[in-house]
This record gives C-alpha cells, structure tokens and sequence, in this order.
C-alpha cells in the first residue's frame, strides 16, 4: 500500500510545473517506452515507463517472449495459469526498466468481426473479469502496474475513434461493465479509457461513468490514463477524472503528415480508426491555463499528480528499492527476458489453449504415422494479431518445425495456396515507414505454391495436417468470418485426398469453418505466440490434452446479434446501437433457440469424464464430482450456470455463467470440484431501483459447455 503521508509530503513540496510533468507525458530519452513521464528529478521522482502490451513486452528496440494471444489465455479457464503468464510480462518488463503495462484488455466479444478480439478474453463478463483478475495478480507481483483496457463499450475497430455506443444502463452494468469492476477488485493500478463515445460523449470526457462509477461507486485510487492520442479536451477531461494524458507529444513525423501545405492546402485526413497523432500536450499548458480561469479546480491537479504517486510508491519506485535500470535497459537482476521458465509458460498457455472443436478419432496421432503438414504459412510461426501488441522473441518455432521435431514417421511439407499476409496498425500510420512486424512478409522468390502438390501430399500420407489462419489487426475489423485467401479451397481439396484430414485453425476470434463435415478434426490454436508449433504438436500426438475451451460462440456469421443490422454495427450515423440489450454471446444464441456451430465452453478431450450430482455447500458455491474414466491422463474445465426463475417484466438470458474451474485427472481419477458462484448470475439491474437478486429458485447447471449440461441442481434466494 502507498504511504499516504510520504505523498502529501512529496506533493507539499512540488510547484505546478511539476505536478504537471506528472500527468503528461513526454519524449523517453531512451526510445523503448510506449509512454513516459519525466519525473521531478529535484524531488526524487523518477521518470516512469509504460509499455505495450497484452501478448508480452514490446520495448521498442529489444526482444521479449511473445505470449500467446490474450485469447487464447481465456481459453484455458485457468485462472492460475494467467497469474503465472501475468508474473512473467511483469518480470520481464521489469527487466526492461518499465514501470507500468499495458495490460490486460478485459472488453467483452460484442462483434465477431472485431479485429481487436485477440487481445480480449470472452464474450461473458464473469469469465472475462476473472481471467483478467489473474492476469494483473501476476503482473503486479512482479512490481509492475498494471493497465486494465480499454474502458468501456470498446467492442469494434471501424470508427473506433468517433463512434458512440449507444447503451442502455442495465446492458452496461450486467455486461460491458463487470470486467472492468473486477479488475478495481483486484487491486489494479491503472485504467486506460477507450477511444469511442459512450451515449454520445467520448470516453475520456465521460464524467458519470469515469468520475462517479469507477472512482466513486467502485473506489479505484488509481490513476486513469488516456488511450494514445485519446484525449479529447483539456476541462473535459480533467473535470471528468481523467488523470494521466499519453503520449503528450506529437508522435515523429506527425507535422510532415499533417502539413497542409504537402496536401495541395487540403486537410490531412487520419484514416478511419487512427488518433490524430498530431493531438498531444492538452494537459500541459492547456491545463494550467484551466486551472487559472478556474474551469479545473486547482485540487484536482493535486489528485492527478497524487494518484500517479500513489501507484509510484505502492510499487517501490519512490523508495530507491527499484533495482531495474533507470535507462530503458535489460538489467537481468530485476527480472527476467526469455528465461527458460517464461518459454515454458509460453508454451503452457499455447497448448492448454488449444480448442479440439471436433474429433472422428483421428487424433491423437501416432508417433509413426507419415504425415502431410500443409498450408500456406507453415514455415512461419503465428506470433499475435497487428498493432501495439506486436511483440518480437527471441526465438519461436514454426508449425511444419514443431511436426518434424515430433514426428517418428516421414513429414512432407506443401504450402498449396499463395501466403497468407500478415496485416498491422502501423502499415496505416502515415507517419510510420514500411516494417514487417510480425516477421511474416511475403516473399515470392522463397514460395512456390501448388494447389496439386498439396493434395498429392496428402493423397501419399497416412494424416494430413492443414494449417489454416486469418488476418487481424488493431483498427481494422475483420470484412467477414471466411477464412482468407484459398485456404477454403485447400482445405477441401486436402480432405478430398486424405479422409484423415485434420485442420488447426490460428485465428483471432470465430470463423466459419465451411468444410467442416469433410474433415475428420478440426483444433482452434488462436494465435499461439513463440511456441507455435512445439505447442501444436505435443496436442496432435497426444503429449498433451486438447484442454481449452471456447470463450467465444462459434456460428454463421448471419447468425450473430449484430449481423444485417447496421445500427448494431458498424452503427449509422457515428452511433452503434447497442439494443440487442445483455442477449450477446451465447445469451444470444440461447435466446433466439438457434444452435450454434460450436457454444461457449466448448472443447473436447482425449480422456473421457462422468460427473456425479451436484450439491451446494454454502451460499456461494456448489460441489460435483468428476471422474476420468478413460486410460488416459485427462483435463477438464467444469463450468456453472445458473437459470433464474421467471419474473414478470424481466427479460433475462435463459442461463449465465457464474464459475468454473479446470482440474488435472488421471486416468480412474475422480476429484470433488468446488465452484464459486458469481453474484452477477444471480443479479439484474434496473434503471429505476439499481442491483436485484430476485425472489425464487435458481436453476445450477454444471456441465461441460453452455450446451452440454451434465447436472443441475436448484437454490432458492
């Protein structure tokens, strides 16, 4: 906890000047940080580093372990498991001389298409608040403060930067805004608010929710940070609660691109989802300026400088006890980079993440059957999606690398359809030159694709393995949920060949899977980081079990609550009209009676599980027995939901997860599992009365997926 006396001591002592050069940022000397702010070096305040990003740390100019994506970590239902990839970003950003990550993203799944959805958690509140609270338990640990984003109702890309979520209040408190809630129950350090407008005022200005929910209903003492070029007005801004404006300098370049006279005197137009990042500086002058005509009250000033302190000291940066180097650089004493334990996590998380969707009994391979790996970007590892979570590692292994370091039986490789391009935020920048991120640039002299080599690949082996993958980043949605390129086609075609045709699919999010009769498998691998293909292939051959599950509802995409409506989404006239209400996500698809192509929860095993009945043990949770009773070492994710009973006028989801818990069983193991039950599944809000739990009998459902229910048993309340 912060000392509350040193900091009003501290305060005391600063002038103005100082106080401002707490609350904008300014030019890292250093080059490595996203944000800084310069310190007061006359008062013993150091200077303090921020640093993207959701996937591992991306220090401008070092390399750090790239985690897999944040998705991925969601679909292992394993809070402890988050904790540990959470401990070891924090170490490493350490290790690099930065104070603050930013980290994690916690926006609920609200559009398929998003193509931000690979650094978010879930399309339920309950699971994406309790994953994220792992993840900041781990990074703070490690002394590192953590940034819970983008909040809130950041749910699309397209017009990210103007568009207003139009939401009612009950649709924000049950949904949008519970994650955010569980990441201030956690003890995070920092809030970064989003870009887009919520009911028609841009986040950062948004007094009632930034001002009296999160800092007056919920108590967060920390501080609140603008997104990149986020801010939107000087008294605005202040007077609503925000504390921390970044980068407070115009980004390198930014003049030249925005020189009118280079555009033939025509305004320089950012494109669609970038900041003008020529935008900066509004809490330096602009705000002292407030301050003396009075339309920012002096106090609040000192509360802004006071909450950045605040987090300075709780985390050992006041006190000289910091041991990682002032300068940006590695200092391997005060953390770690790329140590062997972190590429285990790496690896942990990649492989426990994996989704088997589907099974016909093909996997888990065996070790000496020759296998075909095919697709169009075999050779390259899927390390995230684009943006400011482009982490570059030290080392990483690609799919056909990680089946040919396994395999005892013969390997063949064809890519059979043109590569599949890798697509970043920074390609969109005007100001940023030509870079290949993520290390995936097409290089035609190095490929030959042959759509008839694949298949007779396939056709000569005993399995044949296609990789398939998707394309997203940062401040582009996704056009659709197909698959990119041919990689439909080569699916088919391989499957027409081979009936043992298994599919991992990298994506960041749903897709549709159009061939998914004709294939004998088909995993989910997300976007798995450095550990691609090791991680890949100890699921395939059965080193380890296919324990993710889904955190996201697979279907059509005409089959979502925002398709073909266009006030949904994209929005029309700058607003997106949130009125399919809390029914988003398997809320959805159980509202409307229409069964998904694979539900929330989903994913199976190489181990089979019998359950026994449930029972309650206290008002908070619930007890059932799970036992494995396949010959083999298995991993289960067991999940509550809760059914309210039917109150007149109270349109409720069908069901709503309040818990779950993954849980290791040997094979003829049986182990009691525990759940806690989320107050919010029992709860609704009304606009009139606030937070209710109503009068009646609450169905549990314990299952294996929000559709695959294996015992119930009922509470009153």
């Amino acid at each position: 906890m912060a000392d509350e006396d040193h900091i009003e001591a501290l305060l005391a002592r600063l002038s103005r000047a100082q106080k401002l050069a707490l609350v904008r940022g300014a030019t890292d000397p250093e080059g490595t940080a996203t944000g800084y702010l310069s310190g007061v070096d006359e008062a013993g305040i150091p200077p303090f580093r921020l640093v993207d990003g959701p996937l591992g740390i991306r220090a401008e100019g070092h390399r750090a372990t790239a985690f897999p994506a944040s998705i991925a970590t969601a679909a292992t239902f394993d809070t402890d498991l988050a904790r540990r990839q959470g401990a070891a970003m924090g170490r490493e950003a350490m290790a690099l001389g930065q104070d603050a990550l930013l980290a994690p993203g916690v926006n609920v799944i609200r559009v398929p298409q998003c193509g931000r959805n690979f650094e978010y958690l879930s399309e339920d509140p309950v699971h994406a608040g309790t994953v994220g609270a792992g993840l900041i338990d781990g990074i703070q640990s490690a002394d590192v403060v953590a940034t819970v984003k983008h909040f809130v109702a950041n749910n699309q890309e397209t017009h990210r930067t103007t568009v207003s979520a139009e939401v009612d209040e009950r649709t924000l408190r049950e949904l949008y805004l519970p994650p955010f809630r569980s990441a201030v129950d956690a003890g995070v350090g920092s809030v970064m608010t989003a870009y887009n407008r919520v009911n028609g005022t841009h986040m950062s200005d948004h007094e009632r929710l930034v001002g009296d929910v999160l800092k007056g209903q919920w108590g967060f003492d920390g501080y609140i940070v603008s997104d990149w070029y986020g801010l939107e007005s000087t008294v605005g801004a202040a007077n609503a609660g925000l504390d921390v404006e970044m980068p407070g300098v115009a980004a390198p370049g930014t003049a030249e691109a925005g020189d009118s006279d280079t555009a033939d005197d025509e305004e320089f137009e950012w494109p669609d989802g970038i900041p003008d990042a020529t935008r900066a500086g509004l809490f330096g002058d602009p705000l002292a300026e407030a301050i003396d005509s009075g339309q920012v009250p002096a106090d609040r000033l000192d509360d802004m400088a006071r909450r950045v302190l605040g987090q300075m000291d709780r985390f050992g940066r006041l006190d000289g006890s910091r041991t990682a180097s002032e300068d940006g650089e590695s200092d391997d004493e005060a953390g770690e980079i790329d140590s062997q334990r972190h590429r285990d996590i790496a690896s942990d998380v990649a492989a426990r993440g994996t989704v088997l969707l589907d099974n016909d009994g093909v996997l888990p391979l065996a070790d000496g059957a020759d296998v075909a790996v095919i697709g169009p970007n075999i050779d390259e590892p899927k390390l995230g999606g684009g943006g400011s979570s482009e982490t570059t590692p030290v080392h990483s292994v690609s799919p056909a690398e990680g089946i040919e370091s396994r395999a005892e039986g013969a390997v063949t490789t064809a890519f059979g359809v043109p590569q599949i391009e890798s697509v970043s935020l920074f390609d969109l920048l005007p100001f940023v030159g030509d870079d290949d991120a993520d290390g995936t640039a097409a290089d035609s002299d190095r490929r030959d694709p042959s759509l008839e080599d694949a298949v007779d690949a396939a056709a000569a082996a005993d399995v044949a393995v296609v990789f398939v993958r998707d394309a997203t980043t940062e401040a582009r949605d996704r056009e659709s949920l197909e698959l990119p390129g041919r990689q439909d086609e080569l699916v088919s075609a391989v499957a027409a060949a081979n009936e043992n045709t298994v599919v991992v699919v990298r994506s960041g999010g749903p897709v549709e899977l159009p061939w998914r009769e004709e294939v004998a498998a088909i995993i989910e691998q997300w976007y798995p980081g450095q550990a691609d293909g090791d991680a890949a292939a100890t699921v395939l051959y059965g080193d380890r079990d296919p324990s993710g599950r889904l955190p996201v509802t697979f279907a059509p995409e005409s089959q979502y609550p925002t398709a073909g409506a266009e006030r949904r989404y994209p929005g029309v006239d700058e607003q997106a009209h949130y009125d399919q209400g809390v029914f988003v996500g398997y809320r959805h698809f159980d509202d409307a009676e229409v069964d998904p192509t694979y539900p929330f929860g989903h994913g199976h095993s190489y181990a089979t599980f019998e359950y026994g009945d449930a029972e309650p043990t206290a008002e908070q949770t619930v007890a059932v027995a799970v036992e494995n009773v396949a010959d083999r070492p298995g991993r289960e994710v067991v999940q509550a939901y809760v059914r309210p009973p039917s109150v007149e006028d109270a349109d409720r989801p069908v069901r709503e997860l309040a818990g779950f818990a993954a849980v290791q069983l040997d094979a003829g193991e049986r182990q009691t599992v525990t759940l806690t039950l989320d107050d919010l599944a029992f709860s609704r809000y009304a606009s009139d009365s606030g937070w209710t739990v109503d009068s009646g009998t609450y169905t549990i459902e314990i299952g294996r997926s929000s559709r695959d229910i294996r015992t119930t048993v009922t509470v009153d309340r």
